[in-house]
């Protein structure tokens, strides 16, 4: 049982595990989990670790779309932000990359989750391994992290 497990055992919360043959040539983690248990990439959510004004932050978008660091550095009150270099998400965490998961954090970090999650009754994230998927409520995830909705997707219309 990950930390991930436990942290939604210990807040009470309904969620459901998805485990999956992980692949270790697999380019994107997220779009192999939505792949594998075949699931909307909508629905699919990645956690990505940044740095707003060097304060670590947790990140969460779907497996399809990229993060927006500028609207990341907006809704953390900041004025840049960059991603977080692997091993120190890796340290701060707990977890290896690819199996990062919201929950069970070594440390509880401020978490933003993109607001289309608000349009789904469940969403999948890690579950802290490559391989296994935790699903629930966008509200359970946020009430377990303290975390908030905000705007942080890469908009489609602009070139990337």
């Amino acid at each position: 049982m990950t930390p991930a497990v436990q942290a939604a055992k210990r807040g009470k919360v309904a969620f459901t595990l998805h485990s999956y043959e992980h692949d270790p040539k697999a380019q994107s983690y997220g779009l192999e989990a939505a792949e594998a248990l075949d699931l909307p990439v909508e629905q699919v959510f990645k956690t990505l670790m940044a740095l707003v004004d060097d304060v670590p932050v947790v990140a969460m978008v779907p497996v399809a779309h990229q993060l927006d660091l500028k609207c990341l550095a907006r809704a953390h009150g900041g004025k840049k932000a960059q991603m977080c270099p692997a091993d120190k998400a890796q340290r701060l965490t707990g977890y290896v990359l690819g199996g990062i998961s919201p929950l069970g954090q070594k440390k509880r970090l401020p978490l933003y989750l993109d607001g289309s999650a608000e349009s789904h009754e469940i969403i999948y994230m890690s579950a802290g391994r490559r391989g296994l998927e935790i699903a629930m409520a966008p509200q359970d995830l946020l009430k377990l992290t303290g975390g908030k909705p905000a705007e942080i997707v890469r908009d489609k219309s602009s070139k990337e």
